[in-house]
């Protein structure tokens, strides 16, 4: 199977440049070192599937060229992850049911959250809302979405599951603090490893940039591609001192898998 993995963000939930900072790196004129909230999108045989759905979507998509979407993988319901789901409308008003999974308490706090959306009530008429199919799937057990086999993985995200995703030879694992040897056993022979790193220091909620190279080197995919990057990190200097198949991720970026 053949496909291709589009980084639609690759910045941490400020986002980069961070608001009212002058550091060089939020200055920078380098289009790498401007990171809006991660999301990304695996596309294999014309078939879409959107991870997450974060606040600058509508700009993320356009930016892509992606015009459609065929499903939804979230991975959790934190607002650098998920406030951009209004921007499914777009879909909607084209007449397009658009079907979203996750963990189960994802979708439930989803539902709670987006009331308007999930209600049972009809919009106001001459107004329109998300029509999405929401429906909570189990860790570790693989199916069918839109006729591509999909694998969620569940990670730590300092005490809180999330779900990674595995879509044949390619993996998008974001929010991590800690990774299973079941985790990593699910991962194992991916080629392209999409895996976040947050500070050089750690952080309870997040993989460091160490404990990111390290857990790569126990997954062993050919490419290990960073994301959920800070403004602390020059897109130039973090690629000049990461280990050999190891580069940072950047707004933009296509990988063929």
């Amino acid at each position: 199977m053949t496909g291709r993995l589009v980084i639609l963000g690759s910045g941490t939930s400020f986002g980069v440049p961070v608001i009212g900072c002058d550091c060089a790196v939020c200055r920078s004129d380098d289009p790498r070192d401007r990171r809006t909230r991660t999301a990304a999108v695996f596309e294999v045989g014309g078939v879409r599937l959107l991870v997450d759905t974060p606040p600058e979507l509508r700009l993320q998509l356009i930016a892509a060229g992606i015009g459609a979407v065929d499903a939804v993988l979230y991975t959790h319901a934190h607002a650098d992850h998920v406030a951009g789901i209004d921007d499914l409308r777009a879909f909607s008003v084209r007449g397009h049911t658009v079907p979203i999974y996750g963990p189960e308490e994802t979708v439930a706090e989803l539902r709670r959250r987006f009331r308007y959306i999930f209600g049972a009530s009809e919009p106001v008429p001459g107004t329109s809302r998300p029509e999405l199919i929401a429906t909570p799937i189990p860790p570790y057990e693989a199916r069918e979405i839109g006729g591509v086999g999909v694998l969620p993985i569940e990670v730590d995200h300092g005490g809180s599951a999330v779900f990674g995703y595995r879509v044949g030879s390619a993996a998008y694992v974001t929010d991590a603090k800690s990774v299973s040897d079941r985790a990593v056993e699910a991962l194992r022979g991916v080629d392209c490893l999409i895996l976040n790193g947050l500070f050089e220091r750690p952080h309870p909620t997040h993989l460091s940039i160490p404990e990111a190279i390290a857990l790569a080197g126990r997954i062993g995919a050919r490419r290990t591609y960073l994301t959920h990057l800070t403004h602390r990190h020059r897109h130039q200097a973090l690629a000049a001192r990461l280990p050999a198949g190891i580069e940072p991720a950047y707004d933009g970026l296509s990988i063929v898998f």
